[in-house]
């Protein structure tokens, strides 16, 4: 069992940067996958990013792609999420989660067995 907490999130101007970590306890962290999801108001969760195992790989949604980057740290059991050039259409809450089941990096939230509670980031025009 995989016990995920993000933290990181607060308000910025647009144009700024941010980096959400989340820390994993529990489990073998380097045997899972890490993806990123936010939810804006009103809106589905969607998925933002992933990353594999090793951290070799990443994978991103075409709208944060080359702002957005992911790495980990398998001795610590963090991972990361680099925001650059926040938008106001960034916002929203920012969950982590572990894939223990899949080889290739997921984009579909019911891949993903362990979430965390989310961090709120929110984005000022």
């Amino acid at each position: 069992q995989v016990q995920l907490v993000e933290s990181g999130g607060g308000l910025v101007q647009a144009g700024d940067s941010l980096i959400l970590s989340c820390a994993a306890t529990g489990g073998v962290f380097s045997s899972y996958a890490m993806g990123w999801f936010r939810q804006a108001p009103g809106k589905e969760r969607e998925f933002v990013g992933a990353i594999s195992k090793s951290g070799s790989n990443t994978f991103f949604r075409a709208s944060v792609r080359g702002r957005f980057t992911i790495s980990r740290d398998n001795a610590k059991g963090m991972v990361y999420l680099h925001m650059n050039s926040l938008k106001p259409e960034d916002t929203a809450v920012y969950y982590c989660a572990a894939d223990a089941r899949n080889w290739g990096l997921q984009v579909g939230a019911q891949e993903y067995d362990y979430w965390g509670r989310g961090t709120q980031v929110t984005v000022s025009s």
